[in-house]
């Protein structure tokens, strides 16, 4: 019989699986973008929650209306969430799946998965009060994953497939708009205390992703927290005006953000790291839907205007809104998939100059 070298097979194999996953990519900007990665809180959790020992899953109709199938997947929306798209417009992947999920594919692995959890924040305690997954929890879970595609690929292309993905983290948004402000359980700090808590530990996480491999990150920026509806309804008074004082601290924090993307840019010269100023872009949908083809901004798809204090949707506050793409927010916390598009469509060149170019 002859001799077979399977080994060379097998690294063929993989090299071609590879080669499959990542070539669109590629052929968009001449780079490699071989995965994507998704870190923070409920605007990029795919469903990782949905196990999870948390009252913070929304695996349930109509979440998912729009998505493909109809299905309630974990997402907090009617559809895609900005990782989706992210991963859509880089050509590497139709949607981007939880880690989590029971049914993720070896396949899945190579091309980048999502650690997000809804509910979670850069202050430890957002995440324990909501049994949501911390972000320090998150980075042992991609501790994990590269250990599972260690054992599929090998090291050396493990180690390539991490340093040219993208990695996209989300947080604060609970931190300000929930602990702080809404349930009040860090009382001992003021508003520029926490949020230098806040930076802090938001660089605290970005080091833990720049030391496990991450080269090129992006990370969004809290939007306009006072103009949720749930805010809009609990602290806008009668009118459910914007709320001025929360729309402050979420640009005081990421005036202090952008300070430690600069000083960690400083810190690993190797490293592409950007702001995602999701507050500008989002602040225009709500202040004139109109210019970008949607028709309320004050309350959710999922809510009434005068009942906005859940956090999630369901079939009695669906109502008849039967357009999504007519609103800015899907429910009392989360942007439509429509919104979500602009939001992405709006910086996406800044984050492909930033991180690829």
């Amino acid at each position: 019989m002859p001799f077979i070298n399977y080994a060379s097979i097998y690294s063929l194999l993989v090299i071609t699986i590879l080669r499959v996953y990542t070539c669109e990519a590629i052929v968009k900007f001449n780079v490699t973008v071989s995965a994507f990665f998704a870190f923070g809180d409920s605007i990029l959790d795919s469903g990782n929650n949905n196990n999870q020992l948390t009252l913070l899953r929304c695996n349930f109709p109509p979440y998912g209306r729009d998505f493909m199938g109809g299905k309630a997947t974990g997402r907090y929306c009617n559809g895609k969430n900005p990782a989706d798209i992210l991963v859509e417009k880089l050509g590497l992947k139709e949607v981007l799946p939880a880690y989590l999920d029971p049914n993720i594919q070896s396949k899945d692995l190579l091309t980048g998965v999502n650690f997000a959890s809804g509910g979670a924040g850069y202050d430890s305690l957002t995440s324990e009060k909501v049994s949501a997954i911390p972000l320090t929890k998150q980075l042992r879970m991609f501790e994990e994953y590269m250990g599972k595609v260690k054992e599929f690929v090998g090291e050396e292309a493990a180690r390539k497939i991490t340093a040219n993905s993208v990695s996209m983290v989300s947080a604060s948004s609970n931190d300000i708009a929930n602990t702080y402000f809404l349930n009040s359980f860090r009382p001992e700090f003021n508003i520029s205390g926490y949020t230098d808590l806040l930076a802090a530990s938001a660089s605290d996480f970005l080091d833990g992703l720049y030391n496990r491999g991450a080269r090129k990150i992006g990370v969004f920026g809290a939007p306009p927290l006072g103009c949720l509806p749930i805010i809009r309804t609990f602290k806008g008074a009668e009118h459910r005006s914007c709320v001025t004082n929360l729309n402050e601290a979420a640009q005081l924090f990421n005036s202090k953000l952008k300070v430690v993307l600069h000083n960690l840019k400083a810190k690993y010269p190797d490293s592409r790291i950007v702001l995602i100023d999701d507050y500008t872009i989002v602040n225009d949908m709500i202040q004139a839907p109109e210019t970008y083809g949607f028709e309320v901004s004050d309350k959710g798809c999922c809510g009434t205007g005068t009942f906005e204090v859940g956090i999630f949707c369901n079939q009695w506050t669906l109502n008849s809104c039967f357009d999504a793409s007519k609103y800015v927010f899907w429910d009392s916390y989360h942007p439509t998939e429509a919104a979500y598009r602009v939001v992405v469509d709006h910086v996406y060149q800044n984050i492909i100059n930033g991180l690829l170019l």
